[in-house]
């Protein structure tokens, strides 16, 4: 039981280690790909307009991106997950002031890194391409510096 264990968490963790990409339309349906990110710490949220966890974290990713996208650290990229009309999606954006790119994703049992619980569901890919973190359910502006304190210093 121990030697599955070891095997399990050895390949978890090793799966983490290899570099990600997807490819997504934005709102204008131009294609954009995580690698086009690559040299920042990229906060990839899937979220919805229907989805009030959503809605109450979204000042706090617009913060920190807003703080982080200027030094070229840090930025957000937004999946939006569902089947909303354009319209509506771009409303939505403009009530919260949103600032960073969004993309558009069909929702389903899958998103770009496998499995998706919940939403919101929040991804850390460093630098170099790699899945450090998941997360499913809200964050927040501290938990976001904490993340890239704990994975992008050691």
């Amino acid at each position: 039981m121990r030697a599955a264990v070891l095997l399990l968490l050895s390949f978890f963790g090793s799966a983490l280690a290899e570099p990600v990409d997807f490819a997504l339309p934005d709102l204008d349906g131009e294609i954009h790909r995580l690698s086009d990110y690559r040299g920042r710490w990229v906060v990839v949220n899937l979220w919805a307009t229907w989805c009030p966890p959503c809605r109450a974290e979204m000042p706090d990713l617009v913060f920190f991106h807003d703080t982080h996208a200027e030094s070229g650290r840090a930025m957000v990229l937004g999946i939006n997950f569902e089947d909303a009309p354009l319209e509506r999606v771009r409303a939505f954006l403009d009530d919260y002031l949103v600032s960073y790119p969004i993309l558009r994703m069909k929702p389903g049992p899958r998103g770009p890194f496998g499995l998706v619980r919940g939403l919101p569901t929040t991804y850390l890919v460093s630098p170099e391409g790699k899945l450090v973190h998941r997360h499913t359910g809200m964050v927040n502006r501290v938990l976001l510096e904490r993340w890239l304190r704990q994975f992008g210093e050691g």
